[in-house]
């Protein structure tokens, strides 16, 4: 059993010094186990392996910029995160483009768009990309750049361009931060440019987060709360001047 997980450790770490980035299902045919046993060998080894939303990375990957970390963030407050995502599904329409932001919140949003509805989704991370790829009727507009692992996230210029020449009609946003005051705020600044030029071009913009985000304030400011068409919480659609911070949140 040592020697077959041993020789499993040493096949995933060549894999990833390879290709740097091995979906979990990959990595699974690759070893020619289970996903639940590879899980296991990633959870049993963290100081050689990182995992961001279904894809395995090496730890030195997630070390270069760790104040965020979104395996972990991807268990944090799910059960409310899938409810704020539910609220928000109602904004998706047939035959309509969608901006789907990064980070895990969002992730919930593209398990919840009907089968029935031929959509163009835009998105710039891997893990909403790495879903939105299982929906049947949605073509996929993927923003590319240099990637972020710790957001799993890509941006560069011609990204940024080419929102240019998209007409998106209903744009997802996510935060790490919502203050009343001061508005809606992440912990990477390399996601600023992308959110901030989405939020000028789509007709209809949301800022879906769970109510744990509200009255907290992170590094990177991208827009004030009046931005928004509405903040959408595991409550549903709160009244911009009535949000509040949870009890006890600081």
């Amino acid at each position: 059993m040592a020697n077959r997980k041993t020789t499993r450790i040493v096949a995933l770490t060549n894999a990833l010094a390879a290709r740097r980035v091995l979906h979990l299902k990959d990595a699974a045919a690759l070893l020619g186990v289970s996903e639940m046993t590879v899980r296991r060998d990633v959870a049993d080894n963290p100081e050689l392996f990182g995992y961001l939303g279904g894809h395995i990375v090496p730890v030195t990957d997630l070390e270069a910029d760790a104040p965020y970390d979104l395996a972990r963030e991807a268990d944090s407050h799910a059960a409310a995160k899938r409810q704020a995502c539910i609220h928000a599904s109602r904004h998706i329409r047939p035959d309509e483009t969608i901006f789907i932001d990064c980070g895990t919140t969002l992730e919930y949003l593209v398990d919840l768009i009907s089968g029935n509805y031929p959509i163009t989704a835009v998105c710039y991370s891997l893990n909403v990309a790495d879903r939105l790829t299982r929906r049947p009727n949605v073509r996929i507009v993927m923003l590319g750049g240099v990637y972020h692992p710790s957001s799993a996230s890509f941006l560069s210029h011609s990204g940024l361009e080419t929102l240019d020449h998209l007409g998106i009609n209903v744009a997802f946003l996510s935060a790490a931060g919502v203050d009343p005051d001061r508005g809606a705020t992440c912990v990477h600044f390399h996601e600023v440019p992308v959110k901030q030029k989405v939020i000028s071009l789509a007709r209809e913009k949301y800022l879906v987060v769970d109510k744990s985000k509200i009255g907290r304030l992170k590094p990177a400011f991208f827009a004030p709360l009046t931005a928004f068409g509405a903040v959408i919480t595991e409550d549903g659609e709160a009244a911009l001047p009535a949000l509040e911070a949870p009890t006890g949140q600081i």
